[in-house]
């Protein structure tokens, strides 16, 4: 209503001898009254709002919000000013302005007592009541707040359980349908700035939330909701910033589904900023993340965990921009089972991630929260239920801090089914991607470290069907391998390089390659038997530490000799014809030769080994076809001087370990 309107208003309410009265109360006034509904605007301070800061003008507020929604329907505006507030309580049919300058403040005491929740034990306090709040409505529906103003806790929101009298929330919605939050800013929101709990066709468009060091925790919590647009905001906050999740506070669940997030910024400053979980009694599907930046996030960038039984599919992202983030990906699924009956471990499963890039990926602030700096992006399940299929990553580029020893390579981290924070696995054993109890996952893009780090750039354990393709991995200068595959059905490396070109130097136990996939396999020659003259020595530039080598003043260059072998083992899961590699060091022509077979086989004199003082790759003259099953390779020496540190074998013809070139392969 604008001022001269207001001002002909109460000239006429004078005239007629009436006191003055809002326009709710009005309606023996007949055309004043209908004049009113149809400017459909109630302005606050007619109802007795003062915007002075100090008073508390929740009243008022109340006030006008009853006239728009019975007019039916209008806008509650606030002009500039500073409206101190106890608990303010939402109508259906209205939209709420906030004027530039306009701001709703929190008031320290007098807020709504939190209402009792019959299933509160299946969520923390926060989440289990809704009438502590700043603003709350329930079974609403077309509730709009739009403007440029802001809503602020003031330092009196609690982050915690609140105390008599104090509220938790700046905006509480349950089961709402038709909402809008439009152009409003949000600061200290306490423990949620907005949390949305079974509600549907909501429109979130240029807000902000606003980080404080004090009293602000989670930014935007849309729980149980589903036709979801977020769009053209920025959301910040101490804990989770924009997250998804399924409780039990309703007692009953809805699929949220049907959610579109762009063109946002998200910067969590201790945990995580794009989060499913951990409260996941619901299932999720259907979510598209696109053109979205992470300015940080303490726990993870794009964090997906089932915790309580839900399945979690059909969830995109493409076009996200990461930086300061602990962990750039973790991906979990656990059996903390809170929710009614307990339920089993869930299901994450066809999620792709497309067209991301990742840079200064350490935490924004180190606290006991976050861990450590920085961990390695994360994809487990349990060890009965695997995470996936359909899990991929597509032109994901990465640079991640590295700096981490070879010795974490051999790390194996406990399961922590009931916890969900990254930083419980500690340091991962790859710097790249970590992977276990898994199946149907694939690799594509660049993933670089700013510092040497010697860990391998993957490792799967006890998975299957996972397959790195196009991928470009920088090596450790001591790093011993580049993949890994552990217990793994079915893997497969092709097309991929390090960032030498060279090609990724796969160890794999216990694993068996994707059908039709070329085999290739590692093995220490002092992993075979051994037998002398024929013994193993030590030197920590060697794989391992040791190496093969006869003792000295032995030589047997007519024929091979009948002892003084080193025979290794090899499982091929395919037939094939087998290239072999050696790692060796050959320091004159006169100590540069092995005698070699394959199985019972002929003995091949294989002399003339590429010169070298320090450990070096060469490749055999001869290649074996191989039939499925167990086979060995046997080594037996020619030449005293000659040493022999690691064995690989592979049918694939453009393998080539730590990438010699061809001018190093032996020809006799």
């Amino acid at each position: 209503m604008t001022s001269l309107r207001r001002a002909l208003l109460a000239c006429a309410v004078a005239l007629l001898g009436l006191a003055p009265q809002p326009a709710s109360a009005a309606s023996e006034l007949g055309p004043v009254q209908q004049s009113a509904s149809a400017l459909a605007e109630f302005d606050v301070r007619d109802y007795g709002a003062t915007g002075n800061g100090t008073t508390n003008d929740d009243d008022a507020i109340d006030r006008a919000i009853n006239a728009a929604s019975a007019a039916p329907g209008g806008t509650v505006v606030l002009p500039s000013g500073r409206y101190r507030a106890r608990t303010i309580h939402l109508k259906s049919n209205i939209t709420i302005r906030l004027d530039s300058g306009a701001t709703i403040l929190a008031a320290s005491s007098g807020m709504d007592a939190p209402e009792p929740n019959p299933n509160d034990a299946y969520q923390d306090y926060g989440h289990s009541h809704f009438h502590n709040s700043l603003m709350w409505g329930s079974g609403l529906t077309n509730v709009h707040i739009t403007g440029t103003g802001t809503i602020d806790g003031d330092g009196n929101l609690i982050t915690g359980n609140p105390s008599s009298g104090q509220a938790d929330k700046a905006l509480t919605l349950t089961e709402c349908s038709n909402i809008s939050l439009e152009g409003v800013t949000f600061r200290r929101g306490g423990h949620f700035g907005a949390l949305i709990n079974g509600c549907h066709d909501i429109t979130i468009d240029n807000l902000k939330t606003i980080y404080s060091s004090s009293g602000v925790r989670d930014g935007i919590n849309l729980i149980n909701s589903w036709n979801v647009t977020v769009t053209n905001s920025r959301i910040e906050a101490s804990d989770d910033a924009l997250v998804f999740k399924s409780d039990y506070a309703l007692g009953h669940t809805y699929t949220s589904q049907n959610v579109r997030v762009h063109d946002t910024t998200v910067y969590s400053h201790e945990n995580n900023a794009l989060q499913f979980g951990s409260e996941t009694c619901g299932d999720f599907r259907d979510f598209r993340f696109e053109r979205v930046t992470v300015l940080g996030a303490g726990k993870a960038g794009i964090g997906i965990v089932s915790m309580d039984g839900a399945v979690i599919e059909d969830i995109h992202y493409g076009d996200v921009t990461l930086t300061k983030t602990t962990s750039p990906f973790f991906f979990k699924i656990g059996e903390r089972k809170r929710c009614p009956g307990s339920p089993p471990a869930g299901r994450i499963r066809n999620i792709t991630i497309s067209d991301v890039t990742g840079s200064n990926l350490t935490a924004p602030v180190v606290t006991g929260t976050v861990g450590a700096p920085d961990y390695t992006s994360t994809l487990t399940g349990t060890p009965s239920v695997d995470i996936g299929p359909g899990i991929t990553f597509q032109n994901v580029d990465l640079t991640v801090p590295g700096g981490h020893p070879a010795s974490e390579a051999s790390r194996v981290p406990g399961e922590y089914l009931t916890t969900y924070p990254p930083r419980d696995y500690g340091a991962r054993p790859s710097y790249g991607y970590w992977i276990r109890h898994a199946t149907g996952i694939t690799l594509n893009g660049e993933t670089r470290f700013d510092d040497n780090d010697n860990r391998p750039y993957v490792i799967a354990d006890d998975a299957s069907d996972v397959q790195l393709n196009g991928v470009v991995a920088q090596r450790g200068s001591g790093s011993a391998y580049d993949v890994g595959f552990s217990g793994v059905t079915g893997y497969a490396v092709r097309d991929s390089a390090d960032t030498s070109g060279g090609a990724l130097r796969i160890r794999a136990t216990g694993s068996t390659p994707v059908p039709g996939t070329p085999e290739s396999l590692y093995a220490e020659a002092e992993s075979g038997t051994v037998t002398a003259p024929m013994q193993v020595a030590a030197d920590p530039a060697a794989s391992g530490g040791s190496y093969v080598t006869v003792a000295s003043g032995n030589n047997s260059k007519s024929s091979a000799p009948s002892t003084g072998w080193t025979t290794i083992p090899f499982t091929v899961e395919h037939d094939g014809t087998f290239a072999v590699w050696a790692r060796v060091i050959t320091a004159n022509d006169g100590d540069d030769s092995f005698w070699v077979r394959s199985g019972t086989g002929t003995w091949s004199n294989w002399n003339n080994i590429p010169i070298g003082t320090s450990w070096h790759w060469a490749k055999l003259p001869v290649t074996y076809d191989l039939a499925a099953g167990a086979r060995t390779i046997t080594f037996a020496y020619r030449e005293d001087g000659a040493r022999l540190d690691r064995v690989a074998i592979s049918s694939d013809p453009a393998f080539t370990p730590d990438g010699t070139p061809a001018s190093q392969e032996a020809h006799s």
